[in-house]
């Protein structure tokens, strides 16, 4: 049996849900409070949360179901206006309508935009209007914040959708980039086929060429989901790194026609690491990429590699460092501090600038660093990038960390 509140009783319950709709997480504590918590403090039968859905121009029906689950529903539409109701709360006051009919309680919730819902009360006591004129300013309180909260969360699911949207772009931008270098290879080798008098030996060569970049694009379409969606899954592999860039530096080449890459590899023959092949190979392959087409589909790549040792946090470490610069114009000043970004290109026809962005990630992820230098100097005056990788315990093969 519910116990009717004095006035100050509920005009003190009233002011206490104003203040925990501002601090209602979600639409499901928000609807409790308001169709639940509010008809109680005020004794009014009933209470229905009408959300007003812009886009559609028509209102929409929330309500606890069981287990305090949100449930939606689609109410008779009841126009802009809302439900007949014979009493409506606006603006701290209580009105009667006229010709409205119905014996509810309207009680808009207008928000920054325009509106946002309806609360819509039923009968108080005794077929009364359950909100007292003395008790309007503060349900008209209580609206607002709500209103609030609600425009609040709708902005937020938007921000969500368009989030959304936005790592679905970058992924497809990725795959078209990415993809760009293996299909040539497939490409070129399936012309070469066409040829006439080729050798078993030379087609059963190329044919495993082709292989082997289509399952190139399979693990880079695994590899770009597991950027977008933040995942830093490595495949650590023990390989001897020295001989392992040695094999990079001819499939760029092999990759990209007209790319010379010129090495300076002074990394033991003996010294093997921990490091996922594939992604190393995106990295550099990404950056060769940029370079050749900085030097319009021609030029040279200075590839550098040597072993250094640097301060750690528990004394000294060895640190794999690869520099990579080439023969082109360099990189504009203008955008050298947003080189890694997504989508950040320069005098390329068909760049979508994430080679850079997708490098850097891939060698972060191995617990490394990727940054750009200053050019000049005796060496090339284009870009030239360093790459310093830990030298990591080889640990078990196909190690995933």
């Amino acid at each position: 049996m519910k116990v009717a509140l004095s006035r100050s009783g509920r005009r003190d319950a009233l002011r206490q849900l104003a203040d925990r709709v501002l601090e209602a997480p979600d639409l499901q504590a928000l609807t409790r409070i308001l169709t639940a918590e509010l008809p109680g403090a005020l004794g009014a039968a009933s209470a229905t949360l009408l959300l007003w859905d812009r886009k559609l121009e028509s209102f929409e029906g929330v309500v606890l179901g069981e287990g305090g689950r949100l449930r939606r529903f689609q109410p008779e539409d009841p126009g802009p206006e809302g439900p007949p109701a014979r009493w409506l709360v606006s603006e701290g006051q209580l009105l009667e309508t006229a010709g409205r009919g119905g014996e509810g309680t309207l009680v808009p919730l207008l928000a920054r935009s325009g509106l946002a819902g309806m609360l819509v009360l039923g009968q108080g006591r005794r077929g009364r209007c359950p909100v007292a004129r003395a008790e309007a300013p503060p349900v008209s309180l209580i609206a607002a914040r709500a209103a609030l909260a609600i425009e609040n969360q709708a902005y937020q699911k938007e921000l969500i959708a368009s989030e959304r949207l936005a790592a679905l772009g970058t992924m497809a931008g990725m795959l078209a980039h990415d993809f760009r270098g293996p299909m040539t290879v497939i490409r070129g080798y399936a012309e070469t086929l066409l040829e006439s008098r080729l050798p078993p030996d030379e087609v059963a060569g190329r044919a495993r060429l082709m292989i082997e970049a289509v399952d190139r694009l399979e693990r880079m379409a695994t590899e770009t989901l597991d950027f977008a969606r933040g995942a830093e899954r490595l495949v650590l592999r023990p390989v001897p790194v020295g001989l392992l860039l040695l094999d990079l530096a001819s499939e760029l080449e092999t990759e990209l026609p007209g790319l010379e890459v010129v090495r300076a590899i002074e990394v033991p023959a003996s010294l093997r690491t921990g490091v996922d092949v594939d992604k190393l190979r995106r990295a550099l392959s990404n950056m060769a990429a940029n370079a050749r087409d900085a030097m319009e589909g021609r030029g040279r790549l200075f590839l550098e590699a040597r072993v250094e040792r640097r301060a750690a946090a528990d004394g000294q470490a060895e640190v794999l460092v690869v520099e990579l610069a080439d023969d082109g114009p360099g990189v504009p000043a203008e955008i050298r501090e947003r080189v890694f970004q997504p989508f950040v290109t320069w005098g390329k026809k068909r760049g979508t600038g994430l080679g850079l962005a997708v490098a850097r990630r891939f060698v972060e992820d191995h617990g490394g660093s990727l940054e750009l230098l200053e050019s000049g100097g005796t060496g090339p005056a284009g870009a030239r990038f360093r790459l310093v990788l830990p030298l990591l315990a080889p640990g078990p093969p196909e190690g995933a960390r």
